[in-house]
């Protein structure tokens, strides 16, 4: 009598670790993707924040913890000068 059991191979195919290998690449790509929706929160509009050019009392934006130099904000949209002010203005800690 033979033994009828097939042969089992511990190798791993070709088509499977390609299977997987693209698997693991769009689950990654679709988690960066999320992150960067969740992360990244939508600027607002300088008029939406009553932005202005001139500071507000001791209240300018290079002061700001949102300030980002040289002209930018992570909160509002647009080039924003460093002396400008808004209604979202934080002291730099």
């Amino acid at each position: 009598m033979t033994d009828a059991r097939p042969i089992q191979s511990n190798e791993v195919s070709r088509r499977s670790l390609l299977a997987f290998a693209a698997g693991a690449a769009a689950a990654l790509s679709v988690s960066v993707t999320a992150k960067r929706a969740v992360g990244a929160p939508a600027k607002m509009a300088q008029q939406a924040v009553a932005y202005q050019n001139t500071p507000k009392n001791d209240q300018r934006c290079d002061a700001c913890a949102h300030f980002v130099p040289p002209s930018s904000c992570h909160l509002v949209e647009g080039e924003i000068s460093p002396s400008g002010w808004c209604k979202m203005f934080t002291k730099k800690t």
